[in-house]
């Protein structure tokens, strides 16, 4: 096949895909509103059912529904049929998606759930079709044509499904003022749930690998204390274990390029006075931003500092990176 039809089609499916979610904005109405305004309302879950791709669709929904404030699951309609009608009650809210608005097996269920007494939403393209006609509420999913070049394999339908799927979600998801913490309470184990809900304290070095050095303690014996711990740096505390300053390996290659006479001076005449710090409740994620932002270079260290301002523990970029905030 030619390179330019390849393109060709590959483009016109875009283009037509692309208009028919443009075209859902026109189906953002009272109606809608009506129907985020039920799940809103609902205090039990919300029940996603399809077949074939909507159903696909459908289950996808059903995730975005659950991991953003919408307690959701998706009811295979077959299985639903043979016992799987159990899982609903009448406090559900039933989600129900059908382009044609006849897949049988939509339309079996749809007087079951009825006598049961969740409430029925449809996601359709014909409101006119039995499940338009049965539902409480109608969510026009219509297209103008598919991007199959035989009008059959749904295409931009089911595009446009997704879409208008994200659209309640999001709606939902603003009325019910959902954070960043709850989202990371949903997303635990992935990254975005580690850079979301580790703070500084979950990956700092503290205790006996918190490197610390005593004020009036020479430059030499600094050196080797960061050679212990290993992190490139300490910090620098007075008599009353109050952080002073941070010295930093840096800071001893380049007085060594001048001369090691240094070495034996006290630490706090060649330490920063004035580094960047961290405090241990703070995003792990927000010690990771302060480091990479840090002019004229990123920096591979943070002091953390508590309220009485002691140095509790040392946060590494590696440990950052490690653990996978990024």
């Amino acid at each position: 096949m030619e390179s330019s039809i390849i393109r060709q089609k590959a483009v016109e499916t875009l283009e037509i895909e692309a208009s028919a979610v443009k075209k859902l904005t026109e189906r953002i109405d009272a109606e809608f509103e009506a129907a985020v305004r039920c799940i809103l309302a609902c205090k039990a879950r919300v029940i996603v059912t399809g077949m074939g791709k909507s159903g696909h669709v459908g289950r996808k929904i059903a995730a975005t529904l659950a991991s953003t404030g919408t307690p959701s699951f998706f009811l295979h309609p077959a299985e639903a049929f043979h016992g799987d009608l159990g899982m609903v009650t009448e406090k559900d809210v039933v989600i129900a998606i059908s382009n044609s608005g006849e897949s049988s097996e939509i339309v079996n269920i749809l007087p079951i759930i009825r006598r049961i007494g969740a409430t029925i939403i449809a996601m359709s393209g014909r409101r006119e079709s039995q499940l338009g006609k049965f539902a409480d509420y109608f969510i026009d999913i219509s297209v103008e044509r598919e991007a199959c070049p035989l009008g059959l394999a749904p295409t931009a339908s089911t595009t446009a499904t997704l879409a208008m799927g994200d659209a309640l979600a999001m709606a939902l998801m603003s009325c019910r003022n959902f954070t960043e913490q709850d989202f990371a309470l949903y997303h635990p184990g992935g990254a975005l749930g580690r850079r979301l809900l580790l703070t500084v304290k979950n990956v700092m070095h503290t205790g006996e690998d918190n490197p610390l050095v005593a004020a009036g303690k020479t430059a030499k014996d600094a050196l080797f204390v960061m050679t212990d711990k290993g992190l490139g740096a300490a910090s620098v505390v007075d008599g009353d274990g109050k952080f002073l300053g941070l010295i930093t390996d840096g800071i001893i290659r380049r007085a060594l390029a001048k001369d090691n006479g240094f070495l034996d001076e006290p630490v706090e005449s060649i330490m920063f006075r004035e580094p960047l710090i961290i405090a241990p409740e703070k995003m792990a994620a927000q010690a990771l931003h302060v480091m990479e932002q840090h002019k004229p270079r990123p920096i591979t260290v943070l002091p953390v500092i508590d309220r009485d301002h002691r140095p509790v523990g040392m946060v590494h970029l590696t440990d950052l990176l490690r653990q996978g905030v990024v």
